[in-house]
C-alpha cells in the first residue's frame, strides 16, 4: 500500500494536524509509508529551501542548472525519481554540494 492510498483509505474527521499527525504514527503501516518516503521529502524541501533563500525561479534554477523547468516542477511535487547526477546538476546550479550518507 502506498502512503496516498493509506491517506485515501483513511477516515478523517476534523481535527488538527498534529491530532491527526500523532494517531497515525500509532499505525505500524502508516510508520513505514512515512519513512519510506522522509528522504524525498527531505530532498524535496532542502532544494525548496535554497532556491527560495537565493530568490531564485523555477525558471531560473531551470537555466542556470540546465535542467527543463517542467521537470524540476515535478521534482519540487515530489512526482519526479531524481538520480545523483540530475541533483549535482541541481546542487551546483544553487551553488550548493550534495552529499549523501548512509548510516
Amino acid at each position: 500500500m502506498t502512503y496516498t492510498q493509506y491517506i485515501m483509505n483513511t477516515k478523517l474527521k476534523y481535527t488538527t494536524f498534529e491530532a491527526w499527525s500523532r494517531k497515525c504514527m500509532r499505525d505500524p503501516k502508516f510508520r513505514r509509508a512515512d519513512a519510506a518516503i522522509e528522504v524525498e521529502f527531505q530532498i524535496i524541501h532542502d532544494i525548496l529551501d535554497k532556491r527560495i533563500k537565493k530568490d531564485m525561479t523555477q525558471a531560473e534554477l531551470a537555466r542556470k542548472s540546465g535542467i527543463g523547468q517542467a521537470t524540476l516542477s515535478r521534482l519540487e511535487t515530489g512526482n519526479y525519481n531524481p538520480s545523483i547526477k540530475f541533483l549535482q546538476r541541481v546542487a551546483k546550479a544553487l551553488d550548493s554540494e550534495l552529499t549523501v550518507r548512509m548510516i
